[in-house]
């Protein structure tokens, strides 16, 4: 897996800041929320994953260039 830059990083930290609503469109995981799940950005890491609170109780943050969501 490649690591996003520094900059790309800055970037996804100034569009989904901790508080910002996000939705799940497709994420290729077992463990995946379906669909359609919503939830709240805690924050996003050095390697660039959002980390999400989904609101059916998973964590499992959201990773840049592989999984598919929006803001809301």
């Amino acid at each position: 897996m490649k690591f996003p830059s520094k900059e790309i990083v800055n970037d996804l930290r100034k569009k989904y800041p901790k508080g910002t609503r996000v939705e799940l469109i497709k994420m290729d995981d077992v463990y995946a929320p379906p669909s359609g799940t919503q939830g709240t950005v805690k924050g996003v890491d050095d390697a660039g994953s959002v980390m999400v609170s989904w609101d059916n109780g998973s964590s499992l943050s959201l990773i840049y260039g592989e999984d598919l969501f929006k803001k809301i």
